[in-house]
């Protein structure tokens, strides 16, 4: 019975510290950075995808990172762009992601 009960707690416990490290942590601003305009180059490959420009909290600033040509990682085909968001606190940045 005891095994049962320590595998029981074991297992929530993991699940707890995966949610808990999925969360997404906002960093609020009252107005978000402007995005700079780009012309972006041609593609390497048939294979690469452009993965647009994304937003950073470092130093208690957003800094904007480059877009750049990339190839998915294995089992993704689809980038899917970031986008800020706003709500009571401020503005802040969803990070884009592949699927």
């Amino acid at each position: 019975m005891q095994r049962v009960l320590f595998a029981a707690l074991f297992s929530t416990a993991l699940l707890l510290a995966g949610a808990s490290a999925n969360a997404q942590t906002h960093h609020y601003v009252k107005h978000h950075p402007e995005e700079r305009t780009m012309t972006h180059p041609n593609a390497p490959s048939s294979h690469h995808v452009w993965v647009n420009s994304e937003w950073k909290w470092h130093d208690g600033k957003y800094e904007e990172s480059a877009g750049h040509w990339a190839v998915p990682p294995r089992g993704h085909h689809e980038w899917t762009a970031g986008r800020w968001e706003k709500n009571s606190r401020g503005d802040y940045w969803v990070p884009g992601h592949w699927h």
